[in-house]
């Protein structure tokens, strides 16, 4: 199906990798498979994907921080842009993960801390501006 789709819409095609240890999470989160994160990563590059969204299961929703050296490892492995995602709960978790920018992460997902107030998407985006500058 992901190579369907990369051959009828190249350059348009972005999958996600839910990983819990490195390993790749399915249905629902519920099943861990022995499929290495990074290699499914690197199969779907050879296949044209444009990103990743790579969201570390065991810190989503729980706000806890992002995995960071996972992020990056994962990051490192491939040469796509990579959009991390999972245990972001405040401004400074953004922070710890601008300097990834160099490994390949050039997004994050903020989902729990939006809805709950912990971060605000112009506190994230003023803070990601003022870095640029």
């Amino acid at each position: 199906l992901i190579e369907m789709a990369c051959k009828h819409y190249p350059g348009r095609i972005i999958v996600a990798i839910d990983s819990r240890d490195d390993y790749v999470s399915v249905e629902g989160w519920t099943e861990a498979t022995s499929t290495v994160a990074i290699d499914l990563a690197k199969r779907f590059e050879a296949l044209g994907i444009i990103a990743i969204i790579y969201t570390d299961i065991g810190r989503d929703g729980m706000k806890t921080g992002p995995n960071t050296g996972a992020i990056s490892r994962f990051a490192k492995n491939i040469n796509i842009p990579v959009i991390a995602a999972g245990g972001i709960a405040s401004i400074k978790d953004i922070d710890d993960l601008m300097p990834l920018e160099d490994d390949g992460v050039e997004g994050v997902i903020i989902g729990r801390a939006l809805y709950d107030r912990s971060i605000t998407l112009e506190e994230a985006i003023d803070r990601v501006r003022k870095r640029d500058r």
